[in-house]
């Protein structure tokens, strides 16, 4: 990471979020990842089981994304950003709290439940954490503050990744992963609070109650613009891609290669520093 990338990390304007960011991100995969595990090692299904399990969990996760995304997008422009990133991390806590019921208690169907309330307060926060830059930024710094945020990103998913790997088959792995999601999660609320106050964007916009048409609406917009939509495809493709190769890892290493869990996060290790390096040279281009 370059030094301008770095001087921008250590900054007032971006220390809070990208620390806020991040653990929310680490905490998302971390459960992720330890239940995924947990699954596949831990509860003797088949490898059809684990095949639907694992696909499932990552539908699941990834869907408020399609229901939810044109709705966030209008309230990060009605409303002050960093209030409501507070607001969405104490949200966070609420859904952690859950997800420590749901690793002691080891129930798959009520952990899929929180792993959807987790994936819809992602969805609130992402137009946020990628929307406040150009407020928190100068134009000359905005690259840069956005490949920091992507790196911090997929770092987190790394460390995440392999923390839900390993820690959930220790001897009291879902007590430790509880534990570290609640952790992160508050630890995040309070870097949340170092964020700088802001003006709302668009104080009087309207927000449209029909999900679905608002959905129709942005995918219009983007159309228009033959820049936005070449983007927004390419963007999706990569995404296509990568969730369904992830989402095939645990059943291939223990299926196929006959592996353990640590092969398992192997695989997706080599996938996040991938990706993360991937985002630190686009800043550098």
């Amino acid at each position: 990471m370059r030094s301008s990338q770095l001087r921008l990390l250590f900054s007032r304007r971006l220390l809070g979020l990208f620390v806020a960011q991040f653990l929310g991100a680490l905490n998302d995969n971390l459960l992720k990842n330890a239940l995924v595990i947990q699954v596949a090692y831990r509860e003797a299904g088949s490898a059809a089981q684990i095949e639907v399990i694992v696909t499932v969990a990552t539908a699941i996760f990834i869907l408020p994304y399609f229901l939810f995304s044109a709705t966030a997008g209008q309230l990060a422009d009605k409303y002050e950003k960093p209030s409501l990133i507070r607001i969405l991390k104490l949200a966070e806590i609420a859904v952690m709290l859950l997800a420590a019921a749901g690793l002691s208690l080891g129930g798959i169907g009520f952990s899929l439940a929180v792993l959807f309330l987790l994936g819809v307060q992602a969805t609130f926060f992402s137009p946020l954490k990628y929307g406040i830059l150009p407020e928190l930024l100068p134009p000359e710094d905005l690259l840069g503050g956005n490949a920091v945020i992507e790196a911090g990103t997929f770092l987190a998913i790394l460390v995440g990744t392999i923390a839900g790997g390993l820690l959930i088959l220790l001897a009291n792995g879902p007590a430790i992963v509880a534990a570290t999601l609640l952790l992160c999660s508050v630890a995040g609320w309070i870097a949340s609070l170092f964020v700088p106050r802001l003006e709302a964007a668009a104080p009087t916009l309207r927000i449209n109650p029909n999900i679905a048409a608002e959905t129709w609406r942005v995918l219009r917009y983007a159309n228009e613009s033959r820049v936005i939509r070449w983007s927004i495809l390419g963007n999706s493709w990569f995404w296509f891609v990568a969730v369904a190769l992830v989402s095939q890892f645990p059943n291939y290493a223990k299926g196929v290669l006959g592996a353990n869990n640590e092969v398992v996060t192997l695989f997706l290790t080599l996938n996040s520093v991938g990706i993360g390096a991937g985002a630190v040279l686009a800043g550098r281009l």
